[in-house]
């Protein structure tokens, strides 16, 4: 995706991406890795947080976008995000000193609390943090929806299919990859049929008849 491509609508992006530095780059995502707690979907609000409202290397989208295609390719979800920003920015280099950067703390860390874990493990104080964090990760993650409800939300087509997606992913066994893909299948489907551009054309009749009716 360009930088000077449209952005939807209601999302807040620049009209040319910054160049980010690779030492900028590492940096950002080591902080990213280091202060996230809970898998690849609890990055997602930093992720959202550092790159897109703070440095604005991104839109909201296009980070959306990274996060579907990196829900289908082989990796961690949030190691192939990094990647995709870092690609984005500055190519393959940058590609790979995200993904260094985003997974340097993990691997620092996790050696260093191998050396002594089993001591500490049991320890009460430790499980009431490891417990804490699992609350502060959810709400996040909450927020993290909501936010991108509103970017990748927005007619009735998009209700649906968010519905079905969430049906099939809570109450199924099917992989995450095969409601990804479903979801691609939809919307190519109802681009073809005309169905989303009917949608887009009735929001935006039903939008200038409310502006009519204003005084």
């Amino acid at each position: 995706m360009d930088a000077h491509d449209a952005q939807p609508e209601g999302e807040q992006a620049p009209e040319e991406t910054p160049r980010a530095s690779l030492a900028d780059l590492f940096v950002t995502f080591a902080r990213i890795g280091l202060f996230t707690f809970g898998g690849g979907y609890a990055m997602l609000p930093m992720l959202q947080t550092e790159v897109v409202e703070r440095r604005r290397w991104v839109g909201e989208s296009e980070l959306l976008n990274y996060y579907a295609v990196g829900q289908c390719t082989p990796g961690i979800i949030s190691v192939n995000a990094a990647t995709f920003v870092g690609y984005r920015l500055r190519g393959v280099v940058g590609g790979v000193v995200a993904t260094l950067g985003v997974v340097f703390p993990s691997v620092v860390l996790i050696t260093l609390i191998a050396l002594f874990l089993e001591r500490v493990v049991d320890h009460p104080i430790v499980q009431h943090a490891f417990a804490g964090v699992r609350v502060a990760v959810a709400a996040l993650m909450l927020q993290a929806i909501v936010k991108l409800w509103k970017t990748g939300v927005r007619d009735v087509f998009g209700v649906f299919v968010f519905a079905l997606g969430f049906a099939v992913a809570a109450f199924t066994e099917l992989s995450p990859v095969i409601v990804v893909l479903s979801a691609i299948a939809l919307g190519l489907i109802a681009n073809h049929s005309g169905l989303v551009r009917h949608l887009k054309q009735s929001r935006d009749d039903e939008r200038v008849r409310d502006q009519e009716k204003r005084p």
